[in-house]
């Protein structure tokens, strides 16, 4: 997000926010943003980016695994990924 002085030394800023969405305060920070980048042209969103910090290949497994209906008894944790 940009965000620019309105006197005549005007600078930029650059400020990088990890917002979570699924609290009240995220949800009313990033509206309030949004708003803010629509209606002006002191501030801008560069990136709106929801990064999943799992690897595609794991997620994959484990909803396949969710939606499977068989189902395994594993008595050893390291066990637990071969049976997916």
């Amino acid at each position: 997000m940009y965000i620019c002085s309105p006197n005549f030394y005007a600078r930029m800023i650059t400020i990088t926010l990890n917002i979570n969405e699924r609290t009240k305060a995220g949800k009313a920070l990033k509206s309030i943003i949004e708003i803010f980048s629509k209606e002006s042209n002191g501030v801008e969103i560069v990136s709106d980016t929801q990064e999943n910090p799992y690897d595609p290949e794991f997620v994959k497994m484990v909803l396949e695994a969710k939606a499977s209906k068989n189902r395994h008894l594993v008595k050893n944790v390291d066990d637990l990924w071969e049976s997916l």
